[in-house]
């Protein structure tokens, strides 16, 4: 990296959207040349009951913010709960998921450090449409330093 990036703001309904696995959106607020490869930043719309499969990040510290909605997180054996205005956090090499647990959609914030995130999304995007294919997702999850180790936590742990 070559010294400080410039600076730059992102309005609210501003970025690059982008479909991800789980049918959701990504916003894509702050980017690797953005940030001169400090931090990623991601705004999730996330349906209800909704949230990825469980992976391990190799590479990245990742933490969520919630914009809007009622999230829980599970990060190695612990599951926290946050709603609008409360975060977690999620260390690189523990595995962990999110589910938004609300009846509608809700609004994640998610920030990786260092940046790279939206390459997994982007070139998870790529692919042809239809249902995601297991091993085409781990195939672009190891080219970006994410391993995919379980289903999403609505199946591990249900909702009561």
């Amino acid at each position: 990296m070559s010294g400080p990036g410039s600076p730059f703001a992102v309005q609210f309904g501003e970025g690059r959207t982008v479909e991800t696995p789980t049918g959701d959106l990504a916003i894509v607020k702050a980017d690797t040349a953005g940030t001169n490869g400090s931090m990623t930043v991601l705004e999730f719309l996330i349906g209800p009951k909704q949230g990825p499969a469980r992976h391990t990040h190799l590479r990245e510290d990742e933490l969520w913010y919630v914009i809007e909605g009622d999230f829980r997180f599970k990060a190695g054996d612990a599951m926290f709960h946050a709603s609008t205005g409360g975060m977690a956090f999620g260390p690189r090499g523990v595995p962990h998921a999110f589910q938004n647990v609300g009846d509608t959609q809700g609004r994640l914030l998610v920030v990786t450090t260092p940046s790279g995130l939206e390459r997994f999304i982007d070139q998870f995007a790529d692919a042809p449409p239809g249902p995601v294919d297991p091993e085409r997702l781990a195939a672009v999850g190891r080219a970006n330093w994410i391993e995919f180790v379980g289903p999403p936590i609505g199946i591990t742990d249900p909702l009561d």
